[in-house]
């Protein structure tokens, strides 16, 4: 099937261009990676590092996501996405916001933001049509109802079913799919996502970019015996065979490292 291509801000994602670099800045201490974290104040600077060492975008979050994370109000996450947010207008930096609430949403539309992230899949409607009516593009993980709640592969592929419908039905033109590979439930094991990862080219049958987020991720310290602050060797090998399976953009805490592996697989790509 022929690739479209999704373009956030003028940056092209799929259909023949480059694969694309999305650094992470997570404003939540909360986060699995405290390599992440970045406090208020010096949001602008950690954005300019990572595109000067070659993020095409920035994906912005202010809410842990990782299995028994400390609970955070819509309220809490909506006050620390405004501050950094306010960092970043008018700097002409590409910027997806990473949140499911519609309410932290409306927060982030006072502000430059080029395109949302949303792990849920398009599961709220009231949130599903938050999005449509921004005209945004979207991110959206393979989910029913609940974050990463697809276990297994054949799943994971309905569950992106059931995203691309949610898309024709919010008349959502502007997408990127994401199999959302990682421990978003009790149920699912990592043994799971090596299934998810050895498969990875199966997503791209749906015709759209398909996003690669495993970054430093526990099923990796798993296998290796290691936390996260040790899990970047692991990473990047992973990454690279994603890319090779079809992955559009890769979704990243270390940019510089990820960088370099691109411009070596573009390179042995050429003929």
């Amino acid at each position: 099937m022929r690739q479209h291509s999704t373009v956030v801000n003028r940056l092209r994602i799929g259909g023949g261009a480059p694969v694309r670099l999305m650094g992470v800045i997570n404003c939540s201490p909360e986060s699995f990676y405290r390599g992440s974290f970045t406090p208020i104040g010096r949001i602008y600077d950690r954005a300019l590092a990572m595109l000067k060492t070659g993020a095409d975008m920035i994906d912005l979050g202010a809410r842990s996501t990782a299995p028994g994370s400390p609970p955070l109000t819509p309220a809490e996450e909506a006050k620390r996405m405004d501050a950094a947010l306010s960092e970043l207008d008018g700097t002409g930096i590409t910027i997806s916001v990473d949140t499911r609430y519609p309410e932290v949403l409306e927060t982030c539309l006072r502000h430059d933001i080029h395109a949302v992230n949303d792990i849920s899949g398009l599961a709220d409607e009231r949130y599903a049509r938050a999005i449509a009516d921004s005209g945004l593009p979207v991110f959206a993980m393979a989910s029913f109802k609940e974050p990463g709640d697809a276990v297994g592969l054949s799943a994971t592929i309905a569950a992106l079913e059931t995203v691309v419908t949610r898309c024709a039905r919010f008349e959502i033109d502007e997408y990127v799919l994401d199999p959302g590979i990682g421990r978003w439930i009790p149920e699912r094991t990592s043994e799971d996502d090596w299934e998810l990862c050895r498969n990875f080219a199966a997503f791209t049958k749906f015709g759209r970019p398909v996003l690669a987020a495993v970054s430093r991720k526990t099923f990796i310290g798993d296998l290796l015996g290691k936390e996260p602050d040790e899990r970047l060797a692991g990473t990047l090998a992973l990454t690279m065979m994603l890319v090779e399976a079809g992955a559009a953009v890769v979704r990243c805490h270390d940019v510089a490292e990820t960088a370099d592996l691109l411009r070596v697989y573009s390179k042995m790509r050429k003929t």
